[in-house]
């Protein structure tokens, strides 16, 4: 799956990330990430393999297209206190 720019967003917004964050955690510059987000290019493959995997490893979870549109979401978490389950 290829993370789209729309994803990639939403992904920083889920974590509070700014692009120089989200720059430092992928290894890929921010001229490259902000070129991405607002459409001027599309990265190389491995590039966007690096940034999608440093949301993973954040704890995003990217969802493909599937009838319902691609989108992303946090991996399941568990809570700290068993009484309550899963957050």
């Amino acid at each position: 799956m290829v993370m789209t720019r729309d994803q990639c967003r939403a992904a920083r917004a889920l974590l509070d990330w700014t692009q120089d964050q989200l720059a430092e955690a992928s290894s890929v510059s921010k001229k490259t990430l902000a070129d991405f987000e607002s459409g001027k290019r599309t990265p190389y493959d491995r590039t966007l393999s690096d940034v999608q995997r440093a949301f993973e490893t954040a704890g995003i979870e990217f969802i493909p297209e599937n009838g319902g549109g691609a989108g992303i979401r946090f991996r399941e978490r568990k809570s700290a206190d068993p009484a309550l389950g899963a957050l």
